[in-house]
């Protein structure tokens, strides 16, 4: 299956610059292309890309804006920064772009980050931090509200909780519950020694955890049991949790 792209750069040559720089790759499809910010977030709703291009600085939302307003709603879109301007680079990485790539274009630099979001989607199983993380507590439970009404919910179920359409989703070993309750919100309610905001839009339980591998140059994505999905985890958190598990 190709990697779904979509290109977005208020200036027509550098939409076709990139196109034209992605389409040299196989694998990739450039499904559509944006020349402002709002364009950009009502075709990633519309289109759900694998890959945005995008530059900072865009009429009506910023590079920067869009990038989070896509984080909200697939944190999974791999985000990266094609631009002319530096500056905004700390600020890129802390959205957690996987790519930051500067104009005046070089062709084989946008085919090396091509083929780094190809890599990272194929791993190879030596590639990866293999390790099964055990990490048991107690059958606590955790009020969840929704339209539906009140769900009580067993923390011991819970695997991954995602901002996912602008909504909280709570996924268990066997069920999903959304709220319109903040990420920061259920972190307050959960045990903390048990559950881990592994990136902005994320709660992992530890005791889930099955594999951790690279994804792009200061993420991680972590694969847990019992689940098709996959959170994101920041350079930052992953330092942070090879101390507390000791690897």
């Amino acid at each position: 299956m190709e990697i779904k792209v979509l290109v977005c750069d208020d200036e027509p040559g550098i939409r076709m610059v990139l196109k034209k720089a992605i389409q040299k790759v196989d694998g990739f499809e450039v499904i559509d292309e944006a020349k402002n910010g709002e364009e950009v977030i009502n075709l990633v709703e519309k289109l759900h890309p694998d890959v945005v291009f995008i530059d900072v600085e865009m009429p009506k939302l910023s590079g920067v804006e869009c990038a989070k307003r896509i984080l909200d709603i697939d944190p999974q879109i791999i985000i990266i920064f094609a631009t002319g301007h530096n500056e905004y680079m700390p600020e890129a990485f802390e959205l957690y772009a996987f790519d930051y790539i500067t104009k005046p274009f070089k062709i084989e630099r946008i085919h090396q980050t091509l083929y780094k979001v190809k890599d990272t989607r194929h791993l190879k199983e030596e590639q990866s931090i293999n390790k099964i993380i055990r990490h048991e507590k107690g059958l606590d439970k955790i009020l969840i509200k929704n339209k539906e009404g009140l769900s009580f919910v067993d923390t011991k179920d819970i695997i991954i909780i995602q901002r996912e359409d602008r909504t909280t989703v709570i996924y268990t070993i066997d069920n999903n519950y959304t709220t319109s309750e903040s990420l920061s919100a259920l972190e307050d309610k959960l045990d903390k020694t048990q559950f881990f905001r592994s990136h902005k839009s994320y709660i992992i339980n530890l005791s889930m955890i099955k594999k951790i591998y690279p994804y792009g140059r200061w993420t991680y994505i972590v694969k847990l049991r019992d689940t098709d999905k996959d959170a994101l985890l920041t350079h930052e958190k992953y330092e942070h949790m090879k101390k507390i598990f000791g690897f």
